[in-house]
């Protein structure tokens, strides 16, 4: 007996995100269906699809969402632990995946390649963290390394671990990092006088500081670019 084709529109919603990714491939989707896929099943009253759109429009998207810890998932009704702990764990693989392609970026050419290399890393976090990349004569990356992790309000930076680490990786120049977490991605005084300092540090030590890159979620701030240097 020949099987009885049914066509997509006739799938239970549930049905669909897994079906038409097999079917049609995993661009097609939106992001309310790959979550949907993510936590496998709604419930009496509400389909995956529709559990899923709910929890993108009350986070304000895939990258408010992704910052959301697994007990603030488990406040969507709908949400166990379980569901939870799946949309969180999704979520970090492709945010390291994302930082995995920017480390490709090694040689710097520009503010902009701070910022693809950075942002995948401190952009999205919701505290300050201070990092420094160090370059070899070619401006290629050597290593980079956090120096500080703080509150919301600001970091402390010790400047001789800065100087000890560029030492230790051999490296002729740095860049410095750091975060926004506010979003807005303007220096602050403190920033201006960390800056200023390290600067000096370096000059005695006859190692460069390129720039001060100030990442937030989708912007950032270059001190070179905006003339400070």
């Amino acid at each position: 007996m020949e099987a009885t084709h049914f066509p997509i529109t006739n799938w239970s919603e549930d049905d669909r995100p897994r079906e038409k990714l097999i079917l049609k491939g995993k661009d097609v989707l939106s992001d309310a269906e790959l979550i949907a896929i993510l936590i496998g099943s709604g419930s009496r009253n509400e389909s995956a699809v529709a559990l899923s759109k709910r929890i993108l429009a009350g986070a304000g998207g895939l990258n408010s969402l992704a910052k959301l810890s697994i007990s603030q998932l488990m406040k969507f009704k709908g949400i166990g632990e379980a569901k939870a702990v799946s949309i969180v764990a999704a979520l970090e693989l492709g945010r390291r995946q994302r930082t995995e392609d920017a480390v490709k970026l090694k040689k710097i050419t520009s503010s902009k390649a701070v910022f693809e290399i950075m942002q995948p890393i401190i952009g999205e976090l919701s505290h300050e963290e201070f990092w420094v990349l160090f370059l070899n004569n070619s401006n290629k990356v050597i290593s980079k390394s956090q120096l500080s992790k703080g509150g919301i309000t600001g970091t402390v930076v010790d400047i001789r671990l800065v100087f000890k680490l560029a030492l230790e990786n051999g490296a002729t120049s740095l860049i410095l990092c750091h975060n926004h977490p506010s979003g807005n991605f303007n220096p602050s005084d403190a920033d201006k006088q960390i800056t200023n300092k390290i600067k000096i540090g370096g000059e005695l030590l006859d190692v460069k500081i390129l720039d001060h890159i100030i990442i937030t979620e989708t912007k950032y701030y270059s001190f070179v670019d905006e003339g400070i240097f």
